[in-house]
C-alpha cells in the first residue's frame, strides 16, 4: 500500500474515526523524523497509551508502511521491538533540467535512490515538442526503475529562472498564462508535480544531504553558467512573497555596457558568471593571448565547461588567470550578501566548484578584505559536496517535505 493512501483524509467522518487517523498519521510522521522507535518511545511521543500506539502500529504493519526490526537490548526483562517505516512504501521523483542535459532519480522513504541517471541528453527550449520530450523522458525512466508509478508520492522538476512554486508557474521556460505548468505537466505523468528553482533545490539538497552538519542559515550559491544564490534561514527554505528570491546574478553591479541574458544592462552575470568567462576567453585570445583550449562552437552550453577543466586538468595559464579573476570579484560581490543574511554556512555550488581551490580561494581572500570582520568570523566556506546530484537530490527532499507538511502536526 502506498503512503499516499495514508496522506488522504479518513473515510471515517465521525470524530473517533479521525482522532485514529491522525494518530496513525503521527506514528509515521514520528518514524520517518527519528527513523526508529519501539512502542513505549512513541507512546511517549504521542502522549497515548501503550496498547492504543500497539492496535495503530499493528494496523500499520499489516498495511506494510512500518516494518518491525527485531529486538533491541536492554538491561533486562522482555526486550521491546523496534520498528520503522517500510522504505518501499514511497518514493519520490526529482528532476534536474539543464540547458543542454537533464538528470532524474527516483528515491525511496530512506533518502536512498533506487534510480538514478546524472546528464542524459536533452536540449531545454522553449517549445512545446520540448515539454513534450521532456515528458516522454520521464515517463520512460519511471518505467525502467520498475516501481509502481502508484507508489509515487510527486515528482518536483527544477528549472532555472523566475518560478512561482507556490501557484507552478515558470516565467522563462513553458510559459502559458492560461494554466499552470505543474499542472500540464501532472497530466502528462500522472503524478502530483510541483515546480522548484534550480538553485533552491539544489541549497536544499546540500542542506539535507550535503555539507551542511548543523547549520540552520546557509546561503547556497550556484555557480554555474548563470549564478543565482539559494537561502535557508533557520532550516527553512526561503522564497520570498512569490519566489523569486535569490537572483543574485541579475543584481545590478557594472556600468560595464553589456546586456545581460535577462535584458538588462550591467548585471553580475555580465562578468561573473560561465556564460561571462567564454566571452572573456574569447577577447582574450582575439588580444593575441594563448591557450591550449579551443572552443566548439556547436555546443555553445557547454564552452564554460571546456574552460573550467582547461583550468582543472591542464592548468592552463588563460584560464587559470580568468576563474581566478572571476572568482575574486565574485567573494567582493558574495560579501554584500554576508553582511546582509549574517549566515553561518556558505557553500559554493555549481559547474565553478569542480576548481576546487582555484575557485574558494579568492572568494575566501575577498571575504575577509571586503564583508565586516564580525560577520565573516561566523561564516564557513565550504565547496558542495553533492556535485551534479544536488538538484535531484534537492528536488526529492522538497516532494518529502510537502509530504510530510501533510501529516499532522
Amino acid at each position: 500500500m502506498s503512503l499516499k493512501d495514508l496522506l488522504d483524509a479518513s473515510s471515517d467522518n465521525s470524530l473517533s474515526g479521525q482522532k485514529w487517523h491522525m494518530l496513525r498519521q503521527s506514528i509515521v510522521k514520528h518514524l520517518l523524523s527519528s527513523g526508529n522507535a519501539t512502542i513505549a518511545e512513541l507512546g511517549s511521543e504521542l502522549q497515548s497509551s501503550v496498547p492504543t500506539v500497539t492496535k495503530a502500529v499493528n494496523e500499520l504493519l499489516t498495511e506494510g508502511y512500518v516494518v518491525d526490526m527485531g529486538k533491541i537490548t536492554n538491561s533486562g526483562g522482555r526486550r521491546p521491538s523496534l520498528y520503522s517505516i517500510n522504505p518501499t512504501c514511497a518514493y519520490f521523483l526529482g528532476i534536474e533540467v539543464g540547458r543542454s542535459s537533464m538528470s532524474i532519480g527516483l528515491q525511496n522513504i530512506k533518502n536512498e535512490f533506487v534510480s538514478i541517471e546524472l546528464g542524459a541528453s536533452f536540449v531545454l527550449e522553449n517549445t512545446q515538442e520540448s515539454l513534450l520530450e521532456l515528458c516522454n523522458l520521464i515517463n520512460l525512466f519511471v518505467e525502467d526503475s520498475l516501481v509502481d508509478k502508484k507508489m509515487i508520492v510527486g515528482a518536483c522538476i527544477n528549472l532555472s529562472g523566475r518560478i512561482n512554486t507556490m501557484e507552478g508557474f515558470s516565467y522563462n521556460f513553458f510559459f502559458s498564462e492560461n494554466r499552470p505548468l505543474n499542472e500540464i505537466i501532472s497530466e502528462q505523468l500522472d503524478l502530483p508535480v510541483r515546480l522548484e528553482n534550480d538553485t533552491r533545490a539544489m541549497a536544499f539538497g546540500e542542506y539535507h544531504e550535503g555539507v551542511v552538519d548543523e547549520e540552520q542559515n546557509v546561503i547556497y550559491v550556484n555557480y554555474g553558467w548563470g549564478v543565482a544564490i539559494g537561502i535557508i534561514t533557520d532550516g527553512n527554505l526561503y522564497y520570498g512573497k512569490s519566489g523569486y528570491a535569490g537572483e543574485f546574478g541579475h543584481s545590478n553591479i557594472f556600468d560595464n555596457g553589456i546586456i545581460c541574458q535577462c535584458g538588462k544592462m550591467g548585471c553580475l552575470e555580465t562578468e561573473i558568471s560561465g556564460w561571462a568567462l567564454v566571452n572573456q576567453f574569447k577577447e582574450a585570445i582575439s588580444a593575441g593571448k594563448q591557450s591550449k583550449v579551443v572552443l566548439d562552437d556547436n555546443s555553445k552550453s557547454l564552452q564554460h565547461h571546456a574552460i573550467i577543466m582547461g583550468a582543472l586538468q591542464q592548468e592552463d595559464s588563460l584560464c587559470v588567470e580568468l576563474v581566478s579573476k572571476q572568482s575574486e570579484k565574485m567573494g567582493r560581490y558574495l560579501s554584500m550578501i554576508l553582511n546582509i543574511f549574517n549566515p553561518e554556512l556558505l557553500v559554493v555550488g555549481g559547474d565553478f566548484s569542480l576548481l576546487g581551490g582555484y575557485v574558494l580561494l579568492p572568494i575566501q581572500s575577498a571575504l575577509k578584505k571586503y564583508s565586516l570582520g564580525l560577520v565573516n568570523r561566523d561564516v564557513k566556506l565550504k565547496k558542495s559536496s553533492l556535485g551534479a546530484r544536488a538538484g535531484v537530490i534537492g528536488a526529492c527532499c522538497v516532494v518529502k517535505e510537502k509530504m510530510l507538511t501533510a501529516l499532522v502536526n
